[in-house]
């Protein structure tokens, strides 16, 4: 075997070993899921992307200007 075939082979072993770990793992997470070991929270609230006034005070001020930068009416 060349030098390219053995890399080839090498990096397909690794994806493989990748691969087996990535289905191990999922299944792991899975199971907790059916027995019901795991919650799911949320510690992040979202909010609607314009106030009552029509802006919103969560974009930065280049995006709130976008417009202007762009020549949109």
């Amino acid at each position: 075997m060349d030098k390219t075939n053995l890399t080839i082979a090498v990096v397909l072993v690794v994806l493989i070993i990748i691969s087996g770990v990535q289905a191990f793992t999922l299944g792991s997470i899975k199971e907790k899921i059916n027995n019901n070991q795991v919650s799911v929270s949320s510690s992040k609230t979202v909010s609607s992307a314009t106030e009552s006034s029509g802006t919103s005070s969560k974009l930065p001020s280049n995006i709130k200007d976008l417009p202007q930068m762009v020549g949109g009416c």
